[in-house]
Formats: structure tokens, C-alpha cells, sequence
């Protein structure tokens, strides 16, 4: 966890609980963190399945890698450093958004399952939902779609510190949900997602 370098600060507790505000708005909360290669289709699923949970009637949220380095994190740049305090951030504005009752669609890289655990532990000890998502995808796969071009200006060397290049990724070791996505559908994925919801009670 981050070192706390504010002093003479305290939590303070409102009058309105985590199941007052789930029952207001009749649902739960949770943080569905999607993290993959680059080109793996995070976000692809986290649009598709925004609009499913829409049309389900609940509400969502998506947190997508690229608007918050466009916002809250655009002081950050790709060291090992600036994509640790990345992900140290997205995580405590998820759990924000999953405090308040809504199902925080999370689409990061985040290679580094040190950053991810410490996302988890934030939810965990708020008692707050974390679920991770595994958007597996070949590298050599997310090379060909490469929507954005940036795998060729890797392989140039014109980025560096570009994740599955000249940065490791590494695997989440127990995923709540594993999706294959050079394999499977992005209709299937948003299935797959959807159905764990219903079975752990997020959707009911």
C-alpha cells in the first residue's frame, strides 16, 4: 500500500450506510477490473457490456484506461513507477464508484499483478466487490488488430516501456473470469460476464 504522507487526517463515517445507498438505487456495487495486453479487447467488452447492463436496468460505469490519462492521471507517463500510482489511483476511484452502489467497469493493462493485488485489498477491506477479468489475448493477435498503431511504433522504437514489447506482462494467477478473446465472440464475453454477476447476487 501507498505510504500515507498527509497528516493529522482521519476517516470520517457519514449517516448513510453501503446497504442504505444499495437499496436506494436498487442494486450493488462492485468493481469488474478487465485488465489484458493492449489490443486485447477491454474495451470493446466494457462498451458492450455497459450498454447490456443498461438495458438490464443497472447502472454502470466505465473507467477506461485511455480518458483517465486524459483527466486524473495525465501528470503519469509508463515507467514502472507512473503505471504503479496509474493503477493506485483507478483503484481508489473505482472503489469510490462502487462504494456508491454502481458497477465500475475497469479496462487497464495493469501488468503487474503486485498493483492489481493491491487494488483488490483496497475493495477487500472496505468490503467492497472486486472481480478480476482476464482478456486473454496472443500477443501475436492483438498485434494484428493493433486498432491504434501502436504495436508498430513499439516494434520501431518509437514507445517505450510498451507492455508485451520492451514491458512484461504479467498473468493474473486466479481470475474470477477468464475470457479468451481472440476466440470468442464479444457477445459471448458479455454473456460470460453477465452470468457470474447473477450467480454471486450482483444482479438481482
Amino acid at each position: 500500500m501507498s505510504y500515507q504522507k498527509s497528516t493529522n487526517v482521519s476517516w470520517q463515517d457519514g449517516k448513510v450506510s453501503l446497504q442504505d445507498r444499495y437499496k436506494l438505487i436498487r442494486q450493488r456495487g462492485a468493481t469488474l477490473w478487465m485488465t489484458g495486453l493492449s489490443g486485447s479487447g477491454k474495451s470493446t467488452i466494457a462498451i458492450a457490456l455497459e450498454r447490456a447492463l443498461f438495458e438490464k436496468g443497472f447502472l454502470s460505469y466505465r473507467l477506461d484506461g485511455d480518458n483517465i490519462r486524459l483527466g486524473i492521471n495525465k501528470n503519469l507517463g509508463f515507467s514502472a513507477a507512473d503505471r504503479k500510482e496509474n493503477i493506485r489511483r483507478i483503484g481508489e476511484v473505482s472503489k469510490l464508484f462502487t462504494d456508491a452502489g454502481i458497477i465500475t467497469l475497469a479496462s487497464f493493462i495493469s501488468p503487474y499483478q503486485k498493483d492489481r493485488d493491491i487494488v483488490r485489498e483496497i475493495h477487500q477491506q472496505s468490503g467492497l466487490v472486486f472481480i478480476e477479468i482476464f482478456v486473454d489475448c496472443k500477443l501475436e493477435s492483438a498485434e494484428k488488430r493493433d486498432p491504434k498503431g501502436l504495436y508498430k511504433r513499439a516494434r520501431k522504437g518509437e514507445i517505450k516501456n510498451f507492455t508485451g514489447i520492451d514491458d512484461p506482462y504479467e498473468t493474473p494467477s486466479h481470475p474470477e473470469i477468464h475470457l479468451i478473446s481472440d476466440r470468442m465472440s464479444v457477445e459471448d464475453e458479455v454473456e460470460e460476464i453477465i452470468k457470474y454477476l447473477s450467480e454471486i447476487e450482483i444482479l438481482v
